[in-house]
């Protein structure tokens, strides 16, 4: 199945040779790492290909690699019905500009994932329609899974805690 898969990443290499950096194979999964300003037009080639047809974005994930450069990834799994096989697109930031092109154009169903990636790594995704908060509140400051996040807790307060926490919670000064 990987050779298949192979040669459908050598197609998009053949296709797109200065924006498709590396070819990477692990267990049988294939994956394409693509310049992200270029991640849009590869992403509009593997779902209009006939002989690709990757017309479900069945996972937009980010990763940050916190403190090596560059700091994120957002990794874009495609899977064609028609064919059925998947492949993944890789696409890569840096921390002092985590910007990449939105993929909502090509797949509707980017759009929450992008959300959420922006909402827990902070990375924005440039032409995102509505691209806002959508897990934590629209007053949380931060993004929680950057790895430099700072770490801490506030005790939730539960029937069977009550006491102890409400003896311990900060209340307004009469």
């Amino acid at each position: 199945m990987s050779d298949h898969l192979m040669s459908i990443a050598s197609k998009i290499k053949e296709r797109f040779p200065e924006a498709v950096t590396d070819i990477r194979e692990f267990r049988g999964e294939v994956t394409v790492v693509v310049e992200r300003q270029a991640i849009v037009e590869v992403a509009t080639f593997c779902r209009d290909d006939d002989d690709l047809r990757f017309n479900l974005l069945s996972s937009l994930s980010g990763v940050d690699y916190w403190p090596e450069e560059p700091r994120f990834a957002v990794n874009y799994v495609l899977y064609s019905l028609d064919h059925n096989h998947t492949i993944r697109l890789k696409t890569y930031a840096p921390g002092n500009d985590a910007v990449v092109p939105s993929v909502t154009g090509v797949w509707k169903g980017a759009n929450w994932p992008e959300r959420e990636v922006w909402d827990m790594f902070g990375v924005k995704f440039e032409g995102h329609p509505d691209l806002r908060r959508i897990l934590l509140p629209y007053d949380w400051t931060g993004h929680p899974l950057r790895k430099d996040y700072p770490l801490g807790h506030e005790e939730v307060q539960f029937s069977f805690n009550y006491e102890r926490v409400q003896s311990r919670k900060p209340h307004p000064k009469e």
